[in-house]
């Protein structure tokens, strides 16, 4: 059997995405982001937490790419934009 290494860079790329989703608030904000958009208002609230809070985490996973945003005037709202996302959240929830 032939075994596949995966590349040094593909793994760093790993890492980092994984790390990015690696915080209880984070993987709050990707659970009500799966059930569709929302305004960091809203997230705020639903999570219980400060609206700098909710835009900090929301900033890291933007970085990553794995939500995007929409600006609406004032009110920005965000989505999944890496499916991966879901794929990932799917497999978790199951398991726990």
């Amino acid at each position: 059997m032939e075994v596949q290494v995966v590349s040094e860079e593909r793994l760093e790329e790993w890492a980092e995405f994984l790390k990015a989703l690696a915080h209880p608030i984070r993987l709050k904000i990707i659970s009500v982001l799966i059930e569709g958009k929302q305004c960091v208002k809203n997230l705020s609230d639903l999570l219980h937490t400060s609206q700098p809070n909710v835009s900090q985490h929301l900033s890291v996973l933007r970085n990553k790419g794995i939500v995007g945003c929409k600006r609406d005037g004032s009110i920005v709202c965000y989505y999944i934009k890496d499916e991966r996302v879901v794929k990932i959240y799917n497999i978790l929830s199951k398991e726990v």
